[in-house]
């Protein structure tokens, strides 16, 4: 799945006027309307997950025909690994709306979530050296 991008237009275009079918809806003066914000979260038990920003989730199967919109997206755009804060983004949608969905699809298997890669503070000494010898022979 390729990730959202923008539309080209060409010079002397106008731009479209259609809103993404995942941007939120505004109210009349241009503030989200968090009546939205609440119906894609939905009631839900009150417990999320132990996700943050940086949490990589992946997808583990195709949408169910049952899934609601949102979560249609957001499995399409697991297919390879994505953090919270990409997945917010790309939806836009709220962090606290996105950690809500994913913790439903968390419990139903549909995605995984994976800890983010730890750097090491101290680079290998070893790993510095072969790449310093390697640029000397060049």
């Amino acid at each position: 799945m390729t990730r959202p991008q923008r539309q080209r237009r060409t010079p002397g275009q106008e731009p479209s006027t259609a809103t993404p079918s995942a941007e939120q809806p505004r109210k009349d003066d241009g503030t989200p309307n968090p009546e939205r914000l609440f119906v894609i979260g939905g009631e839900g038990s009150g417990e999320r997950a132990d996700i943050d920003l940086v949490t990589l989730i992946v997808a583990r199967a195709d949408p169910p025909v049952s899934a609601t919109p949102e979560q249609a997206a957001l499995l399409r755009l697991c297919a390879a690994p994505l953090s919270v804060a990409e997945l917010s983004a790309y939806l836009s949608l709220p962090f606290s709306v996105v950690t809500v969905l994913l913790t439903d699809l968390l419990a139903t298997e549909l995605v995984q979530a994976r800890a983010p890669i730890v750097r090491q503070q101290v680079a290998d000494r070893n790993l510095l050296e072969a790449v310093m010898h390697g640029l000397q022979k060049l």
